[in-house]
């Protein structure tokens, strides 16, 4: 009998240490967000150029850089945040974190708009369906690129960083208010690292997590994400007081809103304004709304960056 017990447990033990070692189930145990970043040039916008010309349907990475999903093989899972989120790679051997669940969409749309504005984003797709060999099959993923080159390391916060006054991060600011993005906090936030050619590294500011988007914000019972009706509910701007531009936001961070004058919101309004219509519906076309939530969320866009160029 105690030979059986004996044996019984030992079995166990294997099985139980398989299973933690099985692909299948891996958690991801790497973390960019402890790292110390290297030396290099913070760099948060650029002079975007020809803005007319942007295609915001294939967005920052453009179409060479879509996803192969001939074949999409699971890695591990993400861990962090509020949706899940798979490591995997691609038919073509690249790399890649997907995103599924409710922030997948409005995370695609709102990249490519703070793209087409000169800020760093990173190069995301949604695609409709895929078959993620060793998890399932999803609607509505979001594949996010971890291109070789690029190395992301820790966080930054929006009370302190290198950019604290300037124009182009209060512009920043707005675009997060204008996106109605509630969850304006460090671990959103990313520094990736990029070799320069010239022997100049650059230390790349992204806002990483832009899920909490295209809803309405609030308080954690009454905000939400991805949901176009509530999104052109909401306000916006609720006017000027000394320079300074009052916000109907209710999220959190709220306090770092405080210094955008009317200045900055008119320059980053200014540069939104150089989109065409269509090419702000095409941000949400990229992430595959219908045509009836196309035409509403990019009318609402419009709306707000008109109120932007407007104020006085």
């Amino acid at each position: 009998m105690l030979n059986t017990i004996r044996n019984f447990t030992a079995i166990a033990i294997v099985v139980v240490l398989g299973l933690a070692a099985s692909p299948a189930i891996a958690a991801s145990g790497k973390s960019d967000k402890n790292k110390t970043a290297p030396t290099g040039t913070p760099v948060l916008w650029r002079e975007p150029g020809d803005i007319a010309a942007l295609d915001l349907l294939a967005g920052p990475g453009g179409e060479a850089s879509k996803p192969d999903l001939s074949s999409v093989t699971f890695l591990e899972v993400v861990l962090g945040g509020y949706s899940t989120k798979y490591r995997v790679r691609d038919g073509v051997g690249r790399e890649w974190v997907v995103k599924v669940g409710k922030e997948a969409q409005p995370e695609a749309a709102a990249t490519r708009l703070m793209w087409a504005v000169g800020y760093n984003a990173d190069i995301t797709y949604l695609v409709p369906s895929v078959e993620i060999k060793g998890k399932g099959t999803f609607e509505n993923a979001r594949f996010e690129a971890r291109p070789a080159g690029i190395e992301r390391f820790g966080e930054w916060e929006w009370s302190r960083n290198p950019f604290i006054g300037q124009r182009e991060f209060n512009g920043l600011k707005v675009l997060m208010v204008l996106f109605n993005n509630w969850d304006l906090k460090t671990s959103n936030n990313r520094i990736a690292h990029v070799r320069g050619t010239s022997g100049t590294d650059e230390l790349r500011y992204v806002v990483s997590d832009l899920g909490a988007t295209f809803g309405k914000t609030g308080n954690f019972i009454s905000h939400n994400r991805n949901v176009p009706k509530d999104y052109a509910k909401t306000g916006f701007v609720e006017g000027t007081a000394g320079r300074k531009v009052q916000f109907d936001y209710h999220g959190k961070s709220k306090s770092v809103l405080a210094d955008i004058t009317t200045d900055d919101a008119k320059w980053i309004g200014s540069l939104l304004a150089r989109l065409s219509d269509r090419q702000i519906e095409d941000a949400f076309r990229a992430a595959n709304y219908g045509e009836e939530d196309v035409s509403l969320l990019a009318g609402e866009v419009r709306s707000r960056i008109n109120e932007l160029v407007n104020l006085k």
